[in-house]
């Protein structure tokens, strides 16, 4: 198995993709916070830090968080807002509810950066360095930020019920949610590399185990070991919240081995084994590309998650930087 590349090599690499990307609507960059905030990217890796010294899963939660967030309407701490007067939270949008967690650590994360730099730091830079500190304490690759976010006045639930990719969709659907923020199929299967941690709920897939697409009969591409496991975890009748690795082999470490996992019919989720199952996909050749060769996953997906934290980043005068995550300025 390949070594990660070297932090250097992604420094100067994400420097360089930023000033290529054409997504964004200005321009954020690495050093946002140099004069202001200096230590933010410490700061924010020491909460991470502590959270997963009580929680392992916390680090594919808080990936999770900037992924939905970034989905609707762009990376701008919406999917932070709770429900107000005036703000339908997208926490309870279809995707997210009883199910997107980590709101306790941002806001930990919050409170240690404001008692450094008060009203400095936006909370959709805090989400995305969350994620990156997350990948890389989990042995994944580490890269250089690109900071400048604003936070946004509003939530878009609507939005989130169906911009957010599901479990359940085909392949040509999550694949065309991708296209529309710009993202390709080369970061479809990059970011879906992040299933490589973390945990499922049953009701994901659950209707792999028994009843695929009302055959009466188990999802086919399901590997028939795995597939006897998964219906131990996640009885017929059960109540659908217990809970499976995303990746069975190395769960809480983030390497290749979900692509590995997906070649062996043993991806979780209908969305993830798709990648790999779909007659004649495009996405075919990135997976076995990825399998045997870490480095160009990690090289990839640190592309493909600055590719996506330029989804439609409010800068400059829009939006502001909120005091509480959880709410608007003087709400």
């Amino acid at each position: 198995m390949s070594p990660p590349p070297s932090t250097s090599f992604f420094s100067v690499a994400i420097v360089l993709l930023g000033m290529m990307l054409p997504h964004s609507k200005a321009q954020l960059n690495a050093t946002f916070y140099a004069n202001t905030c200096p230590n933010v990217s410490s700061i924010v890796s020491n909460v991470v830090q502590q959270a997963f010294q009580s929680d392992s899963r916390i680090g594919a939660s808080l990936i999770r968080l900037h992924f939905h967030d970034c989905f609707v309407n762009g990376c701008d701490a919406s999917i932070l807002l709770d429900n107000s007067s005036s703000i339908l939270s997208e926490k309870f949008a279809a995707p997210n509810v009883n199910s997107i967690r980590g709101f306790g650590v941002v806001d930990n994360i919050k409170t240690a950066v404001e008692n450094s730099c008060p009203g400095v730091v936006s909370c959709a830079d805090i989400l995305a360095l969350a994620a990156e500190s997350s990948v890389s304490q989990s042995g994944g690759p580490s890269w250089s930020v690109l900071l400048g976010r604003r936070d946004s006045l509003t939530a878009n639930q609507a939005g989130a019920n169906t911009a957010i990719p599901s479990p359940f969709e085909g392949l040509n659907n999550i694949t065309a949610k991708f296209s529309a923020v710009g993202l390709n199929t080369n970061d479809l299967v990059a970011l879906s590399g992040a299933h490589t941690f973390g945990r499922a709920q049953c009701r994901t897939f659950s209707n792999r185990l028994y009843n695929f697409s009302n055959t009466g009969n188990p999802d086919p591409t399901l590997n028939t070991t795995y597939l006897t496991t998964l219906q131990q975890i996640c009885p017929q009748n059960g109540s659908g919240t217990a809970l499976a690795n995303l990746d069975p082999t190395t769960s809480d470490a983030f390497d290749n081995n979900y692509f590995t996992n997906l070649q062996n019919n043993q991806g979780l989720l209908q969305s993830d084994q798709e990648l790999f199952s779909t007659p004649g996909a495009a996405t075919i050749t990135f997976v076995n590309n990825f399998s045997s060769n870490q480095t160009a996953f990690f090289q990839s997906f640190v592309q493909s998650m600055i590719n996506m934290g330029n989804i439609s980043p409010l800068t400059g005068s829009s939006g502001e930087i909120r005091s509480d995550c959880k709410k608007v300025n003087g709400s």
